[in-house]
């Protein structure tokens, strides 16, 4: 239902652009390009929102679940799809957890999607992934980078659907990411929180219970 209206806006926007083309001015075809750049991310909101529902819905299987490993691949991704760049990423070998395998993947893909994001200014970017060990010897993982960071009092906003602290200009999103990454640890029992400063970095904390 709500793809419907993008489908028909984008397929007229099209037809206008082929049959009006001798016509337009440079200033319809700017017209033109927003019109479609809306209908992109309206897209990407939408999609994303459906996977936050399926996320809620989601039936668990929990299992020893190699970050590393899963860590590992996301950034081969990231360095594949996206543009060369500088960039040090530092995993932890033998980072261990109990969980739901897809779910948890979820978690290190937006995590470390958005370091890679954030970064994308820095001339060298610095993201790493780790574990360490609370005053309880209880496991708490992070992931951390160095690039734009955000005001530490937008913290306890952070985790809620649609809010950002950065513009589209500057970096672009839907608001949906970290939501979904919430969730996912409330549904292990576990709990996520973050630290930063502007322009110095980020740091994302979350934890998991033992299998």
């Amino acid at each position: 239902d709500l793809r419907s209206p993008l489908i028909t806006i984008d397929g007229f926007c099209q037809i206008l652009q082929e049959t009006c083309a001798p016509r337009l001015t440079e200033e319809d075809r700017s017209h033109m390009d927003r019109i479609e750049q809306a209908v992109i991310r309206m897209r990407r909101l939408i999609e994303d929102l459906m996977s936050l529902a399926k996320i809620v819905r989601a039936p668990m299987q929990r299992m020893p679940v190699d970050l590393t490993m899963i860590a590992t691949e996301i950034v081969d991704e990231l360095r594949a799809t996206g543009s060369p760049r500088s960039a040090e990423i530092i995993i932890a070998p033998k980072v261990m957890a109990h969980g739901d395998l897809g779910l948890l993947r979820v978690v290190l893909s937006h995590l470390l999607g958005n370091a890679w994001k954030f970064t994308s200014k820095k001339a060298t970017a610095r993201i790493e992934l780790g574990m360490s060990l609370d005053a309880e010897k209880k496991e708490i993982y992070f992931v951390r980078d160095n690039g734009a960071g955000f005001d530490p009092g937008f913290a306890d906003r952070m985790f809620s659907p649609f809010s950002r602290c950065h513009s589209q200009q500057e970096f672009p999103g839907t608001g949906i990411g970290l939501a979904s990454v919430q969730r996912v640890i409330h549904r292990h029992g576990g709990r996520i929180w973050a630290e930063s400063k502007v322009d110095r970095g980020a740091s994302f904390y979350f934890t998991l219970p033992r299998g």
